[in-house]
């Protein structure tokens, strides 16, 4: 977990979005919503999106981080923008963790995180994404930190009733769940 020297530190918000072409760590807290991470092994570059929204209805406005088909949209852009064809990005998918589970459902609604989670797998599978990992859904929030130099992505997930985990785990699960 230790950074090069010279590396950045970029903390994405909820709705933005960030591409970098040189050593960077991409970190973000996430409860419902959820991240995208796009890596390029051979050119050590990528971003990462933290969206709150699956997608809004209008369409005739500029791209917004907030819903996860614009935010994908700004990721692809940054990877052609760089020269790189998208297949050769690894994904990784973070988030939708509920935060009120105790909240009643019933099958006409879902509750944000499902809907975002769904949506991350969809567009995946819209794109051809080569998808490698994914640490989606159960309860309470997530801590990710991304590593652009060595592709490495840390994951601290606190789901609801349980005590802060005291380490870091790096995320190694199989995207094929």
């Amino acid at each position: 977990m230790k950074m090069p020297v010279g590396a950045a530190e970029v903390v994405l918000a909820p709705g933005q979005v960030s591409f970098a072409t040189r050593p960077t760590r991409l970190r973000t807290l996430l409860g419902s919503c959820v991240a995208i991470t796009f890596w390029h092994p051979q050119r050590l570059i990528g971003g990462m999106c933290h969206f709150m929204l699956p997608g809004r209805l209008r369409h005739d406005l500029p791209l917004d981080g907030r819903y996860g088909d614009e935010a994908l949209e700004l990721l692809l852009r940054h990877a052609l923008i760089n020269g790189t064809q998208v297949q050769d990005y690894q994904i990784k998918l973070f988030g939708g963790g509920r935060m009120f589970p105790d909240q009643p459902r019933d099958l006409r609604t879902q509750d944000v995180a499902s809907l975002n989670i769904r949506a991350a797998l969809d567009l995946a599978e819209r794109y051809h994404l080569h998808l490698t990992a994914q640490d989606m859904g159960s309860t309470g929030h997530r801590t990710i930190m991304f590593d652009l130099w060595n592709g490495n992505v840390w994951v601290r997930h606190q789901p609801m009733g349980t005590l802060q985990h005291d380490a870091y785990q790096k995320n190694q699960r199989s995207a094929g769940r």
